[in-house]
């Protein structure tokens, strides 16, 4: 059971001294925010297990939420390398990328052309860092999903901006998909 205090001083700011009786095994990691609103319409729209402090102050209100690490979990990807991503964690990631370029590289493990530009595509992971990296084996169990971003053939390349594919580049074409990302990346 987590148990945390908050003192509002009449400037707005939030001081806390959480305390916490986690395991060593299940620790919890709390993450604070302090947002500014208008109205309460923010805090309608909280979760049940984030913990909401308002203060009043003249015509401003100040909504401060603390997440434990349990609402912040899910997958992620991390900047410079290749995240390998299931049926289950391609679209939290794609969602949580933001305004971000997203590039899904569609391979299998038995495709030549697929092995001979996986050592580029990880270059090209390191050398954009606003851009984010996924690949996807297309085996069976993660069938449902090429189906859904309508794989043909292998390599295919996916180009995603705000959640929506704005490219594709099919083959292992090096020289295409540097193009394809550069003119995603542009447009921003």
């Amino acid at each position: 059971m987590a148990s945390i205090q908050f003192s509002l001083s009449p400037t707005s700011s939030i001081r806390s001294s959480p305390s916490f009786a986690g395991s060593p095994a299940n620790p919890i990691t709390p993450q604070y925010s302090s947002t500014p609103t208008k109205d309460l319409s923010s805090y309608c729209k909280l979760s049940s297990r984030q913990k909401n402090v308002i203060k009043r102050n003249g015509s401003r209100n100040l909504v401060s939420t603390v997440r434990s690490s349990l609402d912040t979990a899910g997958p992620t990807s991390a900047v410079g390398q290749v995240t390998e991503v299931t049926k289950d964690t391609f679209w939290p990631i794609v969602n949580s990328a933001g305004d971000k370029t997203v590039v899904l590289d569609m391979y299998t493990q038995w495709c030549g052309p697929c092995k001979l530009i996986a050592p580029k595509y990880k270059e090209l992971s390191q050398k954009y860092d606003d851009v984010v990296f996924l690949k996807l084996d297309c085996n069976q169990e993660n069938k449902p999903l090429a189906k859904e971003l309508g794989i043909k053939v292998v390599p295919t390349f996916k180009i995603l901006k705000q959640g929506k594919i704005v490219k594709e580049v099919t083959g292992a074409k090096f020289d295409n998909l540097v193009i394809a990302i550069e003119s995603v990346r542009s447009a921003s």
